[in-house]
């Protein structure tokens, strides 16, 4: 999962890339509002996270701007303003929720996936594709019988086919969803992800389509 990270305080900015990325996701952080703003018309990231205190262009205009243009990437509002005036304006904006400063990691792990599950129709943390079930909250992965729980990076590229199953994505997709900005990747990169995914259950959890990319198989209804 790729997020877009938009706070200008460095020390809180490098401690959410650590702790996000120890998770399996790839974060592109800015640290204006401009620069958020320009990100923010290209749709690459499943979700943001959006400081309100930001030089150039506030965090509210920010979101008043992505709102206007019809973008509907789900934003989570980080901030330090704890009023209730500015919750109520950030949720009337159109942010999808709204985090307090301090707060815990394991806390906005829990309001991302809350967030995203409403935003894709889903009711709890586990997704279903044929005969594999992801737990996006635990990283546990089953696939005919057998439970296991995967790496940062294995359960990132497993995350990134099953949010499209039946459809292949191609070594630069792939990439694409599971690395940040200026990550260095190796050429064997996602191939080693993939041997270590099928080592751990069969080499038919992730199918391989000669010449295009790689796949999940989509359930049958």
């Amino acid at each position: 999962m790729r997020i877009l990270l938009v706070e200008d305080d460095p020390m809180i900015g490098k401690a959410l890339v650590r702790g996000l990325t120890a998770q399996g996701m790839a974060v592109d952080w800015v640290r204006n509002g401009a620069d958020a703003s320009a990100t923010l018309e290209r749709p690459q990231h499943a979700i943001a996270l959006l400081d309100i205190g930001l030089p150039e262009i506030s965090g509210f205009d920010v979101l008043a701007q992505v709102r206007t243009a019809g973008a509907a990437i789900p934003i989570i509002v980080i901030t330090a303003r704890d009023a209730v005036d500015d919750r109520i304006t950030g949720l009337d904006l159109g942010a999808d929720d709204y985090i307090v400063k301090p707060f815990e990691l394991n806390e906005l792990l829990a309001r991302i996936r809350a967030v995203l599950r409403r935003h894709n129709g889903q009711a709890s943390s586990l997704v279903t594709s044929g005969q594999i079930t992801l737990d996006l909250a635990t990283h546990v992965a089953t696939f005919r019988g057998i439970e296991t729980e995967l790496s940062a990076r294995e359960f990132a590229l497993l995350n990134a086919l099953m949010e499209r199953p039946g459809a292949i994505l191609s070594r630069s997709q792939i990439e694409e969803r599971i690395y940040g900005w200026g990550e260095e990747v190796e050429s064997n990169a996602i191939d080693f992800l993939i041997h270590a995914i099928r080592k751990k259950f069969d080499r038919d959890i992730v199918r391989n389509v000669r010449g295009a990319g790689w796949m999940v198989v989509k359930d049958r209804s």
